[in-house]
């Protein structure tokens, strides 16, 4: 049986304690704090909600006396590897400095093709993204066809990863089918 999603309706983490919470997530990535109310199967947890971008909501389980911890969250399974939040390239070509100036050390640019990344950890260990497409899709082409034909074109090449070459190349295949 399949069960169709239509997208992520929200990812909720363990937080800290509310305020180290609200001033990192609203503070420093400019998250707005959209609501907080009780968790309602632990009542002792306060449920935040924060709008991610758009109204998508990322929300947290905090406790008052819950310390902060930056220790790295440990890879294993079933854990988060790391969160990514997608942001303008204005906004990208400034983070690098800014959480640097706010005391969060990061990975600075990070080439992956048809991204560009900055990695870095939130106050309680979490590994953050900041990640914004190196491409524009053209009028009536979607993100999902760029990416399906490119990733058919990196195959058929035998590349290892999609790079400029493979986007620039689906772009303008897609660009011409949709004209005839």
């Amino acid at each position: 049986m399949e069960i169709p999603t239509t997208g992520v309706h929200h990812i909720t983490l363990i937080g800290s304690n509310r305020q180290d919470t609200i001033d990192f997530y609203q503070g420093v990535l400019g998250m707005p704090l959209i609501f907080e109310q009780p968790n309602l199967d632990v009542p002792e947890e306060i449920h935040l909600y924060f709008d991610a971008g758009d109204g998508c909501l990322i929300t947290f389980f905090v406790r008052e006396r819950r310390a902060t911890d930056a220790t790295p969250v440990p890879e294993v399974v079933g854990n988060v590897h790391h969160i990514a939040y997608a942001v303008s390239r204005e906004t990208f070509d400034r983070a690098a400095a800014g959480l640097e100036s706010l005391g969060f050390s990061n990975t600075g640019r990070v080439d992956r093709g048809f991204m560009d990344s900055l990695y870095f950890r939130d106050p309680n260990g979490l590994l953050l993204e900041l990640a914004t497409y190196t491409f524009e899709t053209p009028p009536g082409v979607t993100r999902r066809a760029v990416f399906e034909v490119a990733h058919r074109l990196r195959v058929e090449r035998g590349d290892y990863a999609i790079g400029q070459e493979h986007l620039q190349a689906a772009i303008e295949q897609l660009q011409r089918a949709s004209e005839s």
